[in-house]
C-alpha cells in the first residue's frame, strides 16, 4: 500500500535521489546540474515558508519514499493568483504502480480547497506518457512552447498541460 503525507525533512534524501535522476537521465527536469542535500533542504523550507504543499508518495511497508509532488507560483502578478504549476515525480523503482496518481489526487484536492481555479503543468514534448497520464486525470494540453530548452545536444519543447479545477 502507498500512503500520501506532507513532506518531512528525512524524506529528503530520498527526494534528492529522484530529482538527481531527473536531471541526469531524462528531460523531465530541464535543468542540468545535480542538486546536493542543502540545496533540496533549502527548496522544501523555501516551498514551506511559502505556503506551498509538498506530498510524498510513501511505502507503508518500510516508509520509503516513492515519489513527491507539490504546486507554487506560475507567475508572481495578482492577476494569476488563483493558478498554480504543479510537479509531480515518481522514482523510478516505483512507476506504473499508482504513486503518481495519487500524488496528483492530492494536488488537486488541496488545490481545490485552496480556492485555486487551475492547474498547470509543463512536461516535455518527447514524455508521451506524462502527457497521457495527464490527459487521464483530466489535463488538457494548452500549448507548446517550441525548442525552448536545451538538454542532451537536443532542442527541447514544452507542453503546457491543464486542468481547471471550479470557480475562484
Amino acid at each position: 500500500m502507498t500512503s500520501i503525507r506532507p513532506a518531512i525533512d528525512r524524506d529528503l534524501p530520498e527526494i534528492l535521489e529522484i530529482v538527481n535522476d531527473a536531471i541526469l537521465n531524462s528531460t523531465a527536469w530541464y535543468d542540468e546540474r545535480p542538486r546536493n542535500l542543502e540545496e533540496q533542504r533549502a527548496w522544501l523550507h523555501e516551498k514551506r515558508a511559502d505556503g506551498w504543499p509538498v506530498f510524498t508518495a510513501v511505502d507503508d511497508e518500510d516508509d520509503s519514499v516513492l515519489g513527491f509532488a507539490t504546486f507554487g507560483t506560475f507567475r508572481a502578478r495578482p492577476a494569476y493568483r488563483h493558478t498554480a504549476e504543479h510537479s509531480v515525480y515518481v522514482g523510478r523503482h516505483a512507476r506504473g504502480k499508482g504513486a503518481g496518481r495519487l500524488l496528483t489526487e492530492a494536488l488537486i484536492d488541496e488545490a481545490t480547497r485552496r480556492g485555486l481555479h487551475v492547474l498547470i503543468g509543463g512536461v516535455d514534448s518527447a514524455n508521451e506518457g506524462s502527457i497521457a497520464f495527464h490527459e487521464t486525470m483530466g489535463f488538457t494540453e494548452v500549448g507548446r512552447l517550441p525548442q525552448i530548452g536545451y538538454k542532451f545536444d537536443t532542442w527541447l519543447t514544452l507542453v503546457f498541460m491543464q486542468r481547471i479545477l471550479g470557480d475562484a
